[in-house]
C-alpha cells in the first residue's frame, strides 16, 4: 500500500502545541501551592526576582513557539513524507513511539551538556539557584534547534498524531520533576522513571552530581549508559559559573554571546569546531585559569 503524503493543513488539525496554554492555569496553581507549602515548612525555594525571570522566559518561549511552530511542522512533514516507512496508528505505535522518543530525548539532553553549541540552547534551564516548579518554565528561546535530534523518530514513519501526542506528554511530564517537596518514591518507580529526586541531582552543581541523570521520562537510559547517580547529599543548584543576573534576555543568550565572542577570535576551522562542539566544562576551566593568571600578574 502506498504511503499517504501529509500536507501542512493535515498536521495543523492535529496541532497539540497549544496544550501548554491550556494546562498553564493548572501549573500556576501548583506553583502557588508549592510556594505556600515551602513557606510553611520554612524552605527557601523561591525568590521574587528569580521567579519573575523564570516566568518571563517561559512566556517568551510560549509566544515564540506559537510563531515558529509552522516552520517546525514543515521540517517534520518533509522528513515524514521522505521516509519510505509507515507505522500504523495503533495502540502499540504510541507505546513504541514513547520509548523511541524518550531514548532520543536522553541523547539530546546528554549532548546538550557535552557540547557547547547545544549547551547554549539549554544552559538557561540550569541557571536558577533555586529549585521549584517555576524552574520548569526556563526553556531556551533557541531550543527548537534541537529538533534535529528527533528527526530519526519522524523518519521512522510514526503517524504525526502519535508523535505530537507523545511529544507533548513528554514535555508536560517535566513539570512535576522540579520540586523539593516530593521525596524519594517507591523503589520500582525510582528504578524505571525519572523522579524529582533524580532530577534534583541533575540540576545540582555538587561535583558528584554534575552531568548525571539525563533521562526525560525514563531513568533506565542513565542506568544503561552509565550516567545515573542516586540522590545522596543535599543538592546545590545552579551552574558552575553563575550568571548573576535576573534579566530574562541575558539569561537566555549569555552563553551564545560568549560563543560568538570566542568565534570572532578563532583562527582556524579546528578552533571553530572546538568552540562550537567542545565541552563547555573545558571552556569553564580555561576561563578560571585565565582569571587566576590575571590575578597573579
Amino acid at each position: 500500500m502506498m504511503k499517504e503524503e501529509w500536507r501542512l493543513e493535515d498536521i495543523q488539525q492535529y496541532d497539540f502545541t497549544t496544550i501548554i496554554w491550556i494546562v498553564a492555569p493548572l501549573m500556576f496553581f501548583f506553583v502557588a501551592l508549592e510556594y505556600f507549602l515551602t513557606r510553611k515548612k520554612n524552605i527557601k525555594a523561591y525568590s521574587g526576582k528569580d521567579f519573575l525571570a523564570s516566568l518571563s522566559i517561559g512566556l517568551g518561549n510560549m509566544v515564540l513557539n506559537s510563531f515558529m511552530k509552522i516552520g517546525v511542522f514543515i521540517v517534520f512533514l518533509f522528513f515524514y513524507n521522505l521516509s519510505p516507512l509507515k507505522i500504523p496508528m495503533t495502540w502499540w505505535s504510541f507505546v513504541l513511539c514513547f520509548f523511541v522518543l524518550d531514548f532520543c530525548r536522553y541523547w539530546a539532553h546528554r549532548i546538550a551538556h557535552e557540547q557547547r553549541f547545544w549547551w547554549s540552547t539549554h544552559v538557561v534551564h540550569h541557571s536558577s539557584e533555586y529549585y521549584n516548579f517555576s524552574v520548569s518554565f526556563r526553556l531556551s528561546w533557541t531550543q527548537n534547534l534541537k529538533i534535529v535530534f528527533f528527526l530519526p523518530v519522524i523518519f521512522l514513519g510514526f503517524h504525526p498524531l502519535v508523535f505530537l501526542i507523545i511529544h507533548q506528554l513528554g514535555v508536560l511530564y517535566q513539570f512535576w520533576l522540579h520540586t523539593e517537596l516530593i521525596g524519594k518514591l517507591p523503589k520500582p518507580i525510582e528504578y524505571f522513571f525519572t523522579t524529582p529526586s533524580h532530577h534534583r541531582v541533575h540540576h545540582s552543581v555538587n561535583e558528584k552530581y554534575i552531568d548525571k541523570n539525563f533521562g526525560s521520562t525514563l531513568i533506565i537510559w542513565d542506568r544503561i549508559f552509565g550516567t545515573f547517580k542516586e540522590e545522596e547529599e543535599r543538592p546545590v543548584y545552579g551552574i558552575t559559573k553563575p550568571v548573576n543576573s535576573f534579566n530574562p534576555v541575558y539569561l537566555v543568550f549569555h552563553e551564545w554571546i560568549e560563543v560568538f565572542k570566542d568565534l570572532s577570535r578563532a583562527r582556524s576551522p579546528k578552533q571553530v569546531w572546538n568552540i562550537l562542539f567542545g565541552s563547555p566544562v573545558d571552556k569553564h576551566k580555561e576561563q578560571l585559569q585565565e582569571e587566576q593568571e590575571s590575578k597573579a600578574v
